[in-house]
């Protein structure tokens, strides 16, 4: 630890460390003793936060991590002849080892898309042989808040896939590993494109917003909220001392999600810096900067320099894609000193 080399970087916004009030909420119930696996009264709080922040028949279920989050949430909407609907860039398709599949035993239809977005038409492309005893039945529709593209779906595109989902007797299920700074960037609360418009289940991301494994199921559909207990130990999701994973949640979601708002805002606007200064040198960027990732195509030459003073992820290597994720602790000095390091190399 002495030797620790500190260092910045645009890989993931899960390389930012935490943020000091939610180490502060953790030291704040780290005196005595308290019982164990959520029957604690700093887990009641959050159970109250949630429901002003999601709405008032909203249940909260603290895990440790989005890939438990996903894995629970779904196994609480599906049986285990029935399937999921999601993107084909989605992150439990192409990021998450299978879990979905093994641990939740259900299927994965996948769809392509051109921005990582589901539409209602896309969706109708998966909805035939309903009651088809050789295809495994569609159950949940899953979005991604934002996409693993950098999209944001706007509120009432979440509504009209909502409706969709209704058309079909299907559970709309909401990925947010992202979702405070999809909130940010929509400039609206997290109830308004959720709850509001029909969503029946979340995954609640607070790692990458400055927390420290602390995820969430979020149920708004109470039909679902049932098995959930059940399933989250036996997904071994269950953390026995859930006062320090619901005192980081409370400190993002409290007084209106204050925090989450502002860690979201703040990445969302090192991203729109970086996003001005790439076009100025006049790089391309097919998917648009609408929150915290902005994916440019850059020399492959350049990309390689650059990854060992600033680590980032090769998107796509066909065209020279990469993707620059801000954080809630990106700096405007790092960003700047990116760019430089960009100009330099295209020199």
């Amino acid at each position: 630890m002495i030797e620790r080399k500190v260092w910045r970087s645009f890989a993931s916004d899960n390389y930012a460390g935490v943020h000091p009030e939610i180490l502060e909420a953790i030291g704040s119930v780290n005196e005595g003793h308290e019982r164990a696996y959520g029957a604690d009264a700093v887990t009641d709080e959050l159970a109250r936060v949630v429901k002003q922040e999601f709405g008032r028949k909203a249940t909260v279920y603290p895990v440790f991590n989005g890939t438990g989050a996903n894995v629970v949430g779904l196994s609480a909407a599906t049986m285990r002849w029935e399937a999921v609907i999601c993107a084909y860039t989605a992150h439990i398709n192409t990021d998450e080892g299978g879990a979905p599949e093994k641990m939740a035993g259900l299927k994965l239809w996948t769809i392509q898309t051109p921005n990582g977005k589901l539409t209602p038409e896309l969706i109708e492309t998966q909805c035939f042989d309903f009651d088809f005893v050789h295809r495994a039945q569609q159950a949940v529709v899953s979005i991604t808040q934002t996409t693993e593209m950098g999209t944001l779906y706007s509120v009432d595109e979440i509504r009209a896939i909502a409706k969709t989902c209704r058309k079909h007797n299907l559970y709309l299920h909401m990925d947010g590993a992202r979702l405070s700074n999809a909130a940010a960037a929509l400039g609206v609360s997290f109830k308004e494109f959720t709850t509001k418009v029909g969503v029946d289940l979340v995954s609640f991301g607070g790692t990458k917003i400055g927390a420290l494994a602390a995820e969430a199921v979020i149920v708004l559909n109470p039909e679902l909220d049932d098995q959930i207990a059940y399933l989250r130990k036996t997904s071994m999701q269950l953390p026995s001392k859930m006062r320090f994973v619901s005192a980081q949640l409370i400190a993002l979601l409290r007084n209106g999600s204050k925090l989450a708002l502002a860690n979201g805002n703040h990445a969302n606007g090192m991203a729109r810096r970086l996003d001005a200064g790439i076009r100025a040198l006049g790089l391309a960027l097919p998917n648009p900067t609408e929150a915290n990732a902005v994916f440019p195509i850059l020399p492959k030459g350049v990309f390689e320099k650059l990854q060992g003073e600033f680590p980032f992820y090769v998107w796509d290597h066909t065209i020279g894609q990469v993707r620059l994720m801000c954080s809630w602790d990106t700096t405007e000095a790092d960003v700047d000193a990116l760019l430089a390091a960009i100009k330099r190399e295209l020199r």
